[in-house]
């Protein structure tokens, strides 16, 4: 302990306040333990204040402009252009009322909100330094403590965020400028839905990726896909390298990359996104305090029931490894906060969707055909196009499709992949089929509305069946 420490105790601390630690502190309080909350910077964490939530609102803009400006097919005439302040004024406000819905849910279900920053100083303490100067600091005892501290972009070296033309995701969504020139380091989920932005907002964007294509984690269609409508939108890759520096040019910079075999290319940007992941945020807690030990990329290591090798200390979302993703974190905190209560609960990670708010949307659920068949089953894939679909055709989007994994023997659901408008709203009735144990028939018999995109989900498990109505089958 630190002399002239305030100490207090509670049964359940929990560092970090973003969806995994801010779900776990509401429903540990729910279960009746004491409930202490300790977040240093903002309530909702990255994804609400600089992630998730922002990224959403940038998006939901920009293709309203974009979508405005290429409706003459339609009969739509308009000349739209994104007021890059407005929207971030926009945005800030949609950011404070769910920060403050958050912190008035931690309020009424009980919890202790601490703003500060925490750190081990035994197996049953931590040490909160207090926000502002001179604030102190306290120790806190606990029967149970929950590490929900996130993660933080990935600098690349050379390329610091400290420098004014390098920006991080955060930098980007709290832009009052559209660059001109735009040049995106990464073409992850987060390079591409930025880069689709700002391409949809005005600037020329040009992405460098180091792999062979955009979206290196999904399947090679998926990918295709979301380049091919980017590079519509005049976007420019260039694969295979990778950027070595930067130096002032005028009023940009410039950026030399080079690929494996040395040859080096100079492109010219007024500002560089590097988007190339992120990395969990465990190196302030001082584990050493307390013998646990980080892998080699700073991930805790932790079991289905969410605990670390102190059965005691917790870990959930980013912190805890991939994928890093908020729905994910949430469910965590949900079963971390039940085994501080000596609840029977255990994590389910075999239905975890994941979504790319690019254009077109990309989400996945489950099983692809290829990790079907090296866990040992023998998939049938169904496929529904999207040029199939009526609804897809009234709105304009002909690319895409949803595709779906079964089992060929017992015709259970494993997974699906879709590539279309609203995908990240599609995917959870794929998500329920695989939770609930639904067959190609549940879905293939399930009466959908007319004419929508969820019909494509009905005809492809009805094509997986060899019975589909509006597409051919095999």
């Amino acid at each position: 302990m630190v002399m002239g420490d305030v100490r207090t105790a509670t049964d359940v601390l929990v560092i970090g306040g973003g969806p995994g630690g801010y779900v776990a502190a509401i429903r540990a309080a729910q279960h009746g333990l004491d409930t202490t909350l300790v977040e240093r910077d903002a309530v909702g964490g990255t994804c609400l204040n600089y992630g998730c939530i922002p990224s959403k609102a940038f998006i939901t803009a920009t293709d309203l402009a974009h979508e405005a400006n290429n409706g003459e097919p339609m009969g739509v005439e308009a000349e739209a252009s994104v007021n890059m302040s407005s929207l971030v004024e926009w945005k800030d406000e949609v950011v404070d009322q769910l920060t403050g819905g958050v912190e008035q849910l931690c309020k009424a279900n009980g919890v202790n909100l601490i703003e500060g920053t925490a750190t081990f100083i035994d197996e049953d303490a931590v040490r909160v330094a207090h926000a502002g100067e001179g604030q102190g600091s306290e120790s806190i005892q606990f029967e149970h403590a929950i590490v929900a501290t996130g993660s933080r972009p990935i600098e690349v070296p050379g390329f610091s965020f400290d420098d004014d033309p390098i920006w991080s995701s955060r930098d980007a969504l709290a832009a009052e400028e559209v660059p001109d020139r735009l040049l995106v380091v990464g073409a992850g989920y987060i390079g591409m839905e930025l880069s689709t932005t700002f391409a949809k907002a005005g600037a020329d964007v040009t992405v460098v990726e180091m792999l062979a294509d955009a979206l290196p984690a999904y399947e090679d269609d998926v990918a295709r896909a979301v380049r091919e409508r980017a590079e519509d939108l005049g976007i420019d890759f260039a694969f295979g390298e990778r950027v070595s520096s930067w130096d002032e040019e005028g009023n940009g910079v410039a950026v030399t990359t080079e690929t494996e075999d040395g040859e080096e290319t100079v492109r010219e940007a007024d500002r560089v996104l590097v988007a190339v992941g992120r990395e969990p945020v465990t190196d302030a807690l001082e584990l050493e305090e307390i013998g646990l030990e980080t892998d080699d990329r700073g991930f805790l290591e932790t079991d289905d029931y969410t605990r670390t090798d102190l059965e005691h200390v917790l870990a959930v979302g980013d912190v805890a490894g991939e994928p890093m993703l908020a729905h994910r974190a949430s469910a965590e905190g949900l079963v971390a906060a039940g085994v501080a209560a000596g609840e029977p609960v255990a994590l389910d990670h075999q239905v975890v969707p994941a979504a790319v708010f690019t254009d077109p949307e990309v989400a996945t659920v489950g099983l692809t055909e290829a990790e079907a068949e090296a866990e040992g089953f023998d998939p049938v894939v169904g496929t529904m196009p999207l040029r199939a679909s009526g609804r897809a055709q009234t709105m304009a989007e002909q690319d895409g499709f949803v595709r779906i994994v079964a089992d060929a023997d017992t015709e259970f659901v494993l997974g699906g992949q879709i590539v279309a408008p609203e995908a990240s709203e599609l995917i959870g009735e794929v998500a329920l089929a695989i939770e609930m144990g639904a067959k190609l028939e549940d879905m293939a018999t399930t009466v959908h509305t007319h004419p929508t995109l969820s019909e494509a989900i009905m005809e492809a498990a009805e094509h997986a069946q060899g019975q589909a109505i509006h597409t051919l089958n095999r």
